[in-house]
């Protein structure tokens, strides 16, 4: 399975996309749509510090790498979880492992591979208490399909040299968001399109640190 836009927009409305590299809640050197080095590829503690020269290229840029890391965690959960799942059961554990990574030692994943579908393991998830909020929205989607996010206030934040948050610069609707991670070069079918049959191809990472290094260059 993929993961559908909806499910897109709900992960984007819990990360918010920042600008440069940042210490999260735990002290996790993070970036772009909550991406950190357990994604693989780019590692966020080795990067320039600060606000990128360009912020728009820099949002580009960002959102590819988002979309990047959206392969992983759908090939994760498509991996543990051993029973049919509906479109909005499977956007919430692709949310779930993208903020956890622990799709494959969760309690929720050995309920679930039971036929256990009422989502209780959500909340054994609940480190820092900022995460609270996230884990209540995700076991309410995936026991009735209500799409928290609502599509219209994606933050994009600033962020300082010395990995901290800055506020929000500004905020992008879904529609801008999806309109840009097109442009950013995203391939990703809709919920009803069959996936790609995936080339070989050199590491994705590759051109991501190529083109941080040039937006990040002479800020």
């Amino acid at each position: 399975m993929k993961i559908s836009d909806s499910g897109i927009l709900e992960i984007a409305e819990h990360e918010g996309i920042v600008l440069g590299p940042y210490r999260d809640s735990v002290g996790v050197w993070t970036v772009g749509v909550g991406h950190t080095a357990a994604a693989g590829g780019l590692n966020p503690a080795q990067m320039q510090r600060g606000m990128p020269a360009d912020v728009s290229a820099a949002v580009l840029v960002l959102l590819g790498l988002f979309d990047e890391d959206l392969d992983k965690y759908e090939a994760r959960v498509n991996s543990a979880i051993k029973v049919p799942l509906k479109q909005h059961q499977f956007d919430a554990l692709v949310s779930f492992d993208f903020n956890t990574g622990g799709i494959y030692r969760a309690k929720l994943t050995e309920a679930i591979n039971r036929g256990d579908m009422r989502g209780d393991g959500f909340m054994g998830w609940l480190k820092p208490k900022e995460i609270i909020r996230r884990r209540k929205a995700e076991q309410a989607l995936f026991r009735t399909g209500d799409y928290d996010a609502n599509g219209d206030n994606i933050p994009i934040w600033r962020v300082d040299e010395s990995g901290n948050l800055r506020g929000i610069l500004k905020t992008i609707s879904g529609a801008e968001m999806r309109r840009l991670m097109a442009s950013a070069g995203s391939s990703r079918p809709t919920s009803t399109a069959p996936p790609a049959t995936e080339t070989p191809a050199s590491p994705w990472w590759a051109s991501i640190i190529a083109a941080i290094s040039r937006i990040w260059k002479g800020k």
